[in-house]
């Protein structure tokens, strides 16, 4: 940023350099609140203050269906970290309005308003963290080809909670995907997975000693053995058999 550039630094107007601190502290929200909730660029500029929850056991973001990508609308968790930062973001933007309001002999307000965008997203937010990864020294492409990117922050996401041991399913719920095959395929950069790490969670093998009793082997059908129990059982008998299991469980209900 302009406001850590020795050049600048004596220029830059108290008042100026506020709102350019203010302005970085806002994009820095605007990227962590992206990678922490796999919300789109789009679907974060649309939340306003009153679709903030903070408060009570689910700390969360309304996103309304009509913003939502899936036009189904969701319930955006919120960690506490996050819960720390924006309620914090929200304590600072009612404070710059109460100083502004005192400055032009207004009633200083007493809370922000619902429909404020909790964020100003600017629609350049690719361009900007652009230039923000050069300042950083960070590539924007990798050995592969792969970009960074705002979109790229989601992807970030679903990685994330593939490292996190997090459920596939549940993995697929967070990130808000039809199919778990586009979470666990694309959404997640494979070779940032911790495979290593997951061979420490297997069992020894040793090769002098006679085996424990209890060690778990995994027996492998062979595919003539899988055709042969498929035809064992018709596909008419099967179905036969499950409608008269189905009946013997469904309650009989007397009649009146």
């Amino acid at each position: 940023m302009t406001t850590t550039s020795p050049p600048l630094r004596g220029k830059l107007k108290p008042g100026t350099r506020a709102r350019l601190e203010r302005l970085g502290r806002e994009r820095a929200l605007i990227y962590k609140t992206l990678v922490l909730t796999s919300l789109r660029k789009s679907e974060l500029a649309s939340i306003t203050v009153g679709q903030v929850i903070l408060d009570g056991p689910f700390p969360h973001l309304v996103l309304y269906a009509a913003d939502e990508r899936n036009r189904q609308g969701s319930d955006i968790p919120l960690r506490a970290d996050p819960v720390a930062d924006v309620r914090a973001w929200l304590e600072q933007k009612l404070l710059v309005m109460h100083k502004e309001a005192i400055r032009q002999g207004e009633e200083p307000p007493q809370a922000l308003p619902r429909e404020m965008p909790l964020f100003v997203v600017p629609v350049g937010l690719v361009r900007i963290l652009d230039r923000g990864l050069k300042l950083a020294g960070i590539p924007k492409t990798d050995s592969r080809g792969w970009t960074v990117d705002v979109h790229g922050l989601r992807h970030t996401f679903g990685t994330l909670l593939s490292r996190g041991n997090v459920a596939p399913r549940v993995a697929q719920a967070a990130v808000r995907h039809s199919t778990i095959d586009l979470t666990m395929n694309v959404y997640t950069d494979r070779p940032l997975l911790d495979v290593a790490g997951a061979l420490d969670r297997l069992p020894e093998l040793p090769t002098i000693d006679p085996p424990r009793r209890g060690c778990a082997i995994a027996y492998h059908r062979p595919a003539a053995a899988r055709t042969q129990l498929w035809r064992a059982v018709p596909p008419t008998e099967s179905r036969w058999a499950d409608r008269q299991s189905a009946a013997a469980r469904k309650p009989v209900v007397p009649h009146s």
